[in-house]
């Protein structure tokens, strides 16, 4: 029988019962169905020209604290005790300093909560928390905290683009702050979003944008009908049921943990290891393409999400998306990977810490996004092992890859290799992120002899090259076109209403790059 531990409603016990699964994740996934339907009437009876904003934001805001309730009892008080402490600073604070105090105060609350969650529950459930939402409203607290920063006290030429075309020019009302930390749409699940991308869909403005010209600039304003969503939300909603129907069947079957079993350990030949780690994790992540597109298909179903027109006139709805699973799963560095996983957070990160960080700024980032995630070891160890794989793949594909771009078949064995590579890094890397203890994250790692731990460290120590001098002109001519296929690739699916790709010196380059936002 599925357990009756909730910090929420018990009315779908019998539900979870019949079900075999945890009250607390069958409470998630109804009160998402929910959501999903009351987009659809949000987008259908709410929409922005017959509805005044005020009404818009009032009713998504009471929506999301209802499913908030519904999930997670009175623990969803600290929703609104995180939300209104930080508005309180920002009040109080001034634009001058207030993000600084808004970053440590809504980080600090969601590392106490997460601690409470750890040693008061039950240590390494995945079972719905209220410290996940919290995670989210921490993201747009923080990112609005910068926003305001950047659009009320610092100066326009002192901005980057990103940040010129994110930056918030006023004081947000009390309502309109609670409406983009608490509304139903991504209350439980996110996506981030940022405030001037929610306030614009509240407004009813984000559809009047022309498709972009052969310039590459932004959309230019205009009348066009609002586009419909449908087809798109169908689309992921048969991806969260494909993602669902292989997390419930094939994901228990192939469990992480059977890495480090003694048995398999001693008897298992090294290739089976290496595939076996493979496949347990990437059995392991369904749950995660299931919450995630269910979360970008609530939003575009309540007329959030569009992003424009592309070259062909057709409506795109990937302005919040949070992964692209075909890049994820075909990737061929380290860097690919991480640009196309939990996109929003990757985006927070470089906003909130890599854009602004003055001392190594890719280890700032990691231990960041360790700290974001939780209290558990396991992420700790992710993060840190994180850093340098990150590293020690740049530095590779910096220094060899432009030998390997003609002719088309050399290419092709390469990808084929890197691809690989990529996925056994990857795999390794995030082990102790499911794991969660440090023991067993250290016996797997023994079991392999920290071998990429080792051979990430050696290539670190390696010579490599910082510049282009030096280089002869046929050198010179693969790098560039080298640099066009990463350019091409980091086009795909790109999360802004126009792109533009930073291509930066080889030091600079991180693997949270995206492409710049603007609106």
């Amino acid at each position: 029988m599925a357990t009756t531990s909730t910090t929420g409603s018990t009315l779908l016990q019998p539900l979870s019962n019949a079900v075999q699964l945890p009250i607390d994740q069958v409470n998630f996934v109804v009160c998402q169905l929910f959501a999903l339907l009351a987009a659809v009437w949000f987008r259908t009876y709410l929409r922005s020209s017959k509805t005044s904003s005020f009404i818009r934001h009032v009713v998504a805001t009471l929506l999301g604290l209802y499913l908030a309730l519904f999930c997670f009892g009175w623990y969803a008080l600290h929703f609104l005790v995180q939300s209104g402490i930080s508005y309180c600073i920002m009040i109080i604070i001034g634009v001058e300093n207030m993000h600084k105090y808004c970053f440590v105060f809504a980080l600090g609350y969601l590392t106490v909560c997460q601690i409470t969650r750890v040693y008061i529950f039950d240590y390494g459930q995945y079972s719905a928390d209220f410290s996940g939402p919290m995670m989210i409203i921490t993201q747009k607290i923080t990112s609005l905290a910068y926003e305001i920063h950047d659009g009320m006290f610092r100066k326009d030429e002192e901005l980057t683009s990103s940040q010129r075309g994110l930056a918030v020019r006023r004081m947000p009302s009390l309502l309109e702050y609670l409406s983009y930390n608490c509304n139903f749409m991504g209350i439980l699940a996110g996506p981030l979003c940022s405030y001037r991308d929610y306030i614009t869909f509240i407004e009813g403005r984000a559809h009047h944008r022309a498709p972009p010209g052969t310039s590459g600039k932004e959309d230019v304003p205009c009348e066009r009908a609002e586009p419909s969503p449908n087809v798109a939300v169908i689309q992921k909603l048969l991806v969260c049921g494909l993602s669902l129907f292989f997390h419930l069947t094939i994901s228990k079957t192939l469990p992480v943990e059977y890495n480090i079993d003694e048995h398999f350990q001693a008897t298992a030949s090294w290739p089976t290891k290496v595939v076996y780690l493979y496949v347990s994790l990437l059995a392991a992540r369904p749950k995660y393409y299931f919450a995630w597109t269910l979360a970008d298909a609530i939003n575009n179903a309540a007329g959030f999400g569009f992003r424009g027109y592309d070259e062909n006139g057709t409506a795109r709805w990937d302005l919040i998306s949070n992964l692209r699973i075909q890049q994820i799963e075909m990737s061929t560095s380290f860097k690919m990977f991480l640009d196309n996983w939990n996109i929003q957070t990757a985006l927070w990160l470089k906003r909130v810490c890599y854009e602004r960080a003055s001392v190594s700024p890719t280890i700032q980032t990691f231990i960041l996004s360790a700290i974001w995630h939780g209290v558990y070891p396991g992420y700790y160890l992710t993060f840190l092992t994180g850093v340098v794989m990150t590293l020690a793949a740049r530095a590779v594909r910096s220094n060899f890859r432009h030998y390997f771009i003609e002719p088309p078949q050399l290419k092709l064995l390469y990808d084929v290799l890197t691809w690989v590579v990529t996925q056994i890094a990857i795999s390794y890397t995030v082990v102790p992120f499911v794991l969660l203890s440090v023991n067993p994250s250290l016996a797997f790692y023994s079991s392999w002899y920290y071998c990429l731990h080792i051979a990430g460290i050696l290539v670190l120590l390696l010579p490599v090259k910082k510049t282009q001098r030096g280089k002869t002109p046929h050198e010179n001519v693969q790098l560039s076109r080298s640099k066009q296929c990463d350019e091409r690739e980091n086009s795909l699916g790109q999360n802004s209403f126009s792109t533009t790709n930073n291509v930066c010196n080889q030091n600079q380059e991180i693997a949270f790059r995206h492409s710049s936002l603007k609106q």
